[in-house]
């Protein structure tokens, strides 16, 4: 059940960074709208930022599928041993997300 609850946790973690995505993608167009005299480079960085985030996303979702099935093969067969890699990289993309976003937010001030 455990390896259940964390495959969903991680489908709702790479959704929750693929809706950021779409909407930071969505922000540009928005800022081109409203602001006529912005930079092009204020909405093309965020259209940029967006896709990687929902490339991002759609990456953590095949990862927690992979992890899903490699974790299920091995608790049945009697030899579970937790890895540390998924998780550490999905921490350290958090982050750069993270910089990504305000890195985004103090370019369009």
């Amino acid at each position: 059940m455990a390896n259940e609850r964390t495959y969903l946790a991680w489908i709702r973690t790479g959704i929750t960074v693929i809706a950021l995505g779409f909407v930071v993608a969505k922000f540009g167009i928005i800022i081109r709208e409203l602001v006529p005299n912005a930079p092009s480079t204020s909405y093309h960085l965020s259209s940029e930022i967006g896709i990687i985030l929902v490339i991002i996303g759609g990456g953590m979702q095949l990862l927690a599928l992979r992890s899903f099935f490699r974790n299920k093969k091995n608790i049945d067969m009697g030899r579970y041993i937790p890895s540390t890699i998924p998780e550490a990289l999905a921490g350290i993309l958090s982050v750069v997300i993270a910089i990504l976003v305000v890195v985004y937010m103090v370019i369009t001030l």
